[in-house]
């Protein structure tokens, strides 16, 4: 018979090994917090829950381990985790639901009478969260094991960082409230964050008597140290004036405790991060919190990279020990920050080659002075490279030859984004730049506008065409479109791959993909952010197909292409129309007639369409093959109504992403030359909208559109059932699509469709429905 107290015996045994760290309780807990959190959480439903074990550290009190044994491993976890008073796994996931409310919270759960058969589950269920995530593999681990793994699982940084940006819009209102400016905050922060490495300064920093005092001491301290750090006397002073406003402004230098409690908090909370979760673009990301509401920087071009995404490009680059990694827009160091931390891992302690890494192998430019000193600061405060960022323009020979010194073979980049002024230079031409710097079969990659990538004439298509004559494109990977929502910024982007100074050869394939859904959620108060704890699944995948460059419906494909075409893969993706089915197909129908009959127009004549049965051609072919494509009537050459005041007034119609948006008002049909005026059962594409593009839908009315709405006349009659379908299939199409990439001319046309509809499409759908409203109306 199943004896559950061995496997709590085995338990028990285990962790009473560390003992000088944790403290154990079984059944129940002399904690009054954690007492009151069981009171109601039995297994049973009713009344208290006593979990076998309770592990609270010594030292941290935000986390505490609850574990929950079976000794027949059969009864470790149900299907539905439901089965709380028999299963391991369901009970302990029961018990971490009601600790969570004031506890990060590891539920362990054991099975098994002795260790060889022994089955063991962790989970993770932070404070506060809805659900636990899967942590640790299969086996028990030290005290000292699981503190490690929490504090860096990334549930737990995801966590820490959203209450350090919490706190963070705190400070911004407080620095706010002191008249600090958006552009100094990140500074001051900066500057305090290094002085906190000053021990001396630590130590001292409260005995200052005045403010005044503190305020020179603070800048004081930050110059010796970054003197110290063998930044040459040119940099440094540059750096020294960006930090001097300090001494100067009137709440830092003249108001009582306001500079003393900043440095206070920012130590609590900033500080405590950077040395808990190491490798972290903070000064970026506060930088990016401190202009949110502001606009001083946005004509700049300015788009800080957001964290997953510089650290994606440190995995595409397959970044280690020996990498040399330069970045020639290097804003607050992020993608150098990402590559440090890969590089440093691969290092594997060897305290020489991080020492290494951190002096020679980390290599910046950055333009703008203030941006400069909060690079240096970032580096600086993650103890490394500071000496290798360089103030001045990527563009200037002095420093292209000091760059080119010290052989780099990767180099990062996201260039600011060109504005509408002429003068601004291309995003191309920063890759060019960053590529001649590299080293032979060095790899250079960039974030850049989509446009980048679609040009075909100009500037930018010469641009293109000078990149393949010296480079090699091996990839181009399609971002999210609210991909810098958090910088307030929004821009269709693409990753760009090369190796450098190898041409790109005739025949050979790029790798384009569709990497436009990374699962990140926009939320109102923590900004885009991985919430569902999906992206490293994510990014793993998308890394997996990018090194074995495999083709994957509706994801990726294999491309043998030029400058002359556009460097993306949804314009060489093919559609999969089979989720367009005969349910669906007739849900689109029954919302038809829906429509029809709340605005009495259900007398209409194409109610006996042609249903005979033809054999279906599976093939695809263009869109142009089967419509005539013409285009709508701009609407300043309109006068739009809001109501339809006369018999003569007809719907005008827009792009829209629902079918009773689409109608924009109404025009008199008087005013209108015929040709733009189209009859019922017309099928019409919306071509322009960041959420309307490529909504295709079929009139229930006459309407003129306007010139962001294109109408397909089919070159062969259709019926009205054969028209849904194939406006359907072009919705289908949306995807390759976005605001910098419009369904418009030859790509609309070339839009490839199926030959002939489907089956189903023949079957008479109205009928049916008609029939299904006669027996809800019985």
């Amino acid at each position: 018979m199943a004896n559950e107290r061995k496997t709590e015996i085995i338990t028990r045994k285990h962790f009473e090994q560390f003992q000088d760290i944790i403290e154990i309780e079984e059944q129940s807990s002399d904690n009054p917090k954690i007492d009151k959190l069981l009171k109601t959480a039995s297994k049973k439903g009713t009344g208290k829950g006593r979990p076998e074990f309770l592990i609270l550290f010594k030292k941290n009190n935000d986390l505490l381990i609850v574990i929950e044994c079976k000794a027949d491993i059969r009864k470790h976890e149900s299907k539905k985790q439901n089965k709380y008073s028999e299963f391991a796994v369901d009970g302990v996931l029961l018990y971490a639901s009601y600790l969570s409310n004031s506890y990060d919270v590891l539920a362990i759960a054991i099975s098994g009478e002795t260790t060889q058969e022994l089955k063991i589950s962790h989970f993770l269920h932070l404070k506060s969260e809805k659900k636990a995530f899967e942590i640790f593999d299969d086996k028990l681990l030290s005290a000292q094991n699981y503190l490690d793994g929490y504090l860096k699982s990334e549930p737990k940084i995801r966590q820490d960082y959203h209450t350090l940006l919490e706190f963070t819009r705190e400070l911004n209102e407080k620095l706010h409230t002191h008249k600090i400016l958006e552009s100094q905050r990140s500074l001051l922060i900066s500057c305090v964050l290094i002085a906190l490495e000053n021990q001396a300064f630590r130590n001292s920093y409260h005995s200052h008597n005045t403010p005044k005092n503190l305020a020179n001491a603070l800048v004081q301290t930050v110059s010796n140290e970054l003197e110290s750090a063998n930044i040459n006397s040119k940099r440094l002073e540059n750096l020294n004036t960006q930090f001097s406003f300090i001494k100067t402004d009137t709440s830092l230098s003249t108001k009582d405790k306001v500079l003393k409690e900043l440095i206070d908090e920012v130590d609590e909370n900033i500080n405590a991060f950077i040395k808990t979760h190491k490798y972290f673009d903070i000064l970026g990301q506060l930088y990016v919190e401190f202009l949110r509401y502001a606009n001083s920087d946005k004509g700049l071009g300015i788009v800080l990279t957001p964290p997953h995404i510089t650290e994606l490009f440190a995995d595409l680059a397959q970044v280690n020990k020996n990498t040399i990694a330069y970045d020639n827009c290097t804003g607050t160091g992020g993608f150098l920050i990402s590559a440090m931390k890969k590089m440093i891992a691969d290092a594997k302690n060897d305290k020489e080659k991080i020492k290494e890494i951190k002096s020679n192998q980390l290599i910046g430019t950055e333009y703008q002075s203030h941006i400069f000193a909060l690079a240096v600061s970032n580096m600086y405060i993650h103890q490394d490279g500071k000496t290798n960022i360089i103030n001045g323009s990527c563009f200037d020979e002095n420093v292209i030859n000091e760059v080119k010194e010290k052989k780099p073979t990767v180099g990062f980049l996201n260039p600011p984004y060109k504005s509408n002024k002429k003068k601004d230079t291309d995003e191309l031409e920063f890759i060019l730049n960053n590529l001649k710097t590299l080293t032979d079969g060095g790899t250079c990659i960039a974030i850049v506008p989509m446009r980048s990538a679609l040009s075909q004439s100009g500037k930018i298509y010469e641009q293109k065409k000078e990149l393949l004559k010296k480079h090699t494109l091996e990839a181009v990977l399609s971002m999210p479109e609210d991909l810098f929502h958090n910088s307030n910024v929004s821009v269709a982007t693409c990753i760009m791959i090369f190796t450098a100074h190898k041409p790109h050869r005739k025949g050979k394939k790029t790798w384009l993909a569709y990497c436009r859904n990374d699962n990140f959620i926009k939320t109102k108060d923590k900004g885009r952010i991985d919430y569902n704890n999906t992206w490293n699944e994510i990014k793993n995948n998308w890394l997996d197909l990018y090194f074995n460059r495999e083709t994957k419906e509706e994801f990726s494909v294999t491309k043998e292409i030029d400058f002359t075409d556009e460097w993306i893969a949804e314009a060489y993706l093919t559609t999969n129309y089979d989720n367009i089915n005969e349910k669906t197909f007739k849900r689109k129908i029954e919302k038809y007639l829906a429509f029809r009959l709340l605005n009495n127009l259900l007398n209409f004549k194409e109610r006996t369409n042609k249903f005979n049965k033809i054999e279906t051609d599976k093939k695809l072919i263009e869109l142009s093959d089967l419509f005539y494509i013409n285009n709508g009537l701009a609407s300043s050459n309109v006068d739009v109504l809001e109501k339809q005041e006369t018999e003569n007034d007809i719907r005008y119609i827009r792009p829209s992403q629902t079918y009773t948006g689409s109608i924009a008002g109404y025009v008199n049909r008087i005013f209108i030359p015929d040709k733009h005026i189209y009859q019922d059962y017309t099928l019409y594409v919306s071509t322009d909208g960041q959420g309307s593009h490529t909504y295709s839908y079929v009139s229930s009315f006459e309407f003129v559109p306007n010139s962001n709405v294109v109408v397909l006349i089919p070159k062969k009659e259709m019926s009205l059932q054969e028209k849904i379908y194939y406006a359907m299939c072009i919705t289908n199409n949306r995807y390759k699509f976005s605001y910098g990439r419009k369904p418009k001319g030859y790509r609309l046309k070339n839009i490839l469709l199926p030959a002939s509809p489907a089956e189903f499409v023949y079957k008479n759908m109205f009928n049916k429905v008609f029939d299904n409203w006669k027996q809800i109306i019985r």
